[in-house]
């Protein structure tokens, strides 16, 4: 009789035991797609916001950026200035939209152009194979060895301060990690059986690389360029910040911050910090956009997310 006590109740804890671990599981799966929601949503809402304020604030606020007023410098955050002024008597937050704009132009256009050579470098080496994917891929090699700062600093001194050396200089430098990609997409979608179907039915290899491999590629391609925007933004101001990006007379996040580091050694915080947010809260709104999107295209991913 204890025997059969002892061993129901055993019984009983191991059906409790293995129960809770199973129910603790599956109540996961409801609060990961809420959290994903959640991140898609104020992602989504961060990068409405810094959009509308880049295209709208310019043309409604009929303020001169450029406009020195000395009796008015380094005020703190107020209503009138809710960023406060810098140095020379600037309102603050206009000088922020204004640098977003520039930082997001040399962001969106360098993302692109490094984008479209990566895609164009890595398709060729995966679609041709043999000598030709290994002299690319050396050469890939050989330039990822080298820093991007150095290297972009290396173009930038090249030429005059401006927008384009800078586009220039990020789009050189950046297009090695979207070659890489795309030469593994295209590696393995070369192995997939429709693929030898069309070049059985005797479809040309570049018929085969362009109605097939590149379509096949392009989601890929499309997440390295949103992930590399902010990477791009925070070069461009790493460059204007040491002096060798844009002009100091042109107002982006790079050269607003590195004409507040003496303000910031006398106490006044608010021209380093808020030029600061303005280049972190879109880089974290973009990088959530595009974990959505990287967890939209990775059927393993998303797989996880419904558990």
């Amino acid at each position: 009789m204890a025997d059969t006590t002892a061993d129901t109740t055993l019984e009983k804890a191991n059906t409790t035991g293995s129960a809770a671990p199973a129910a603790d599981w599956r109540s996961r799966g409801p609060a990961r797609r809420s959290t994903h929601t959640l991140r898609l949503r104020v992602s989504a809402t961060l990068v409405a916001v810094t959009a509308l304020a880049v295209l709208l604030v310019p043309p409604l606020v009929q303020l001169d950026q450029q406009a020195v007023d000395l009796a008015s410098k380094l005020l703190p955050p107020s209503w009138a200035h809710p960023f406060g002024t810098d140095d020379v008597g600037r309102d603050l937050l206009l000088r922020c939209v204004y640098g977003l704009r520039v930082s997001l132009l040399v962001g969106v256009v360098a993302a692109l152009t490094a984008t479209v050579i990566g895609t164009a470098v890595g398709a060729t080496a995966g679609a041709l194979g043999g000598w030709v994917d290994r002299l690319v891929m050396r050469l890939v090699d050989t330039i990822s060895s080298v820093p991007h700062l150095l290297l972009g600093i290396f173009i930038v001194a090249m030429f005059r301060p401006g927008v384009w050396p800078v586009v220039v200089s990020v789009a050189a430098t950046h297009w090695l990690s979207t070659a890489r990609i795309v030469r593994a997409e295209v590696l393995s979608l070369r192995s997939r059986p429709y693929i030898d179907a069309a070049v059985s039915g005797g479809a040309s290899r570049w018929r085969v690389v362009l109605r097939h491999l590149l379509p096949g590629v392009l989601p890929q391609a499309g997440l390295a360029a949103v992930l590399m925007i902010p990477h791009a933004m925070w070069h461009e101001s790493a460059l204007s910040f040491l002096g060798l990006g844009l002009p100091t007379h042109t107002a982006s996040l790079g050269t607003l911050i590195q004409g507040a580091r003496g303000t910031l050694l006398a106490g006044q915080w608010w021209p380093t910090l808020f030029p600061g947010l303005f280049l972190i809260i879109p880089t974290l709104a973009i990088a959530g956009l595009a974990g959505v999107w990287r967890e939209r295209i990775n059927p393993r991913r998303r797989s996880e997310l419904t558990l």
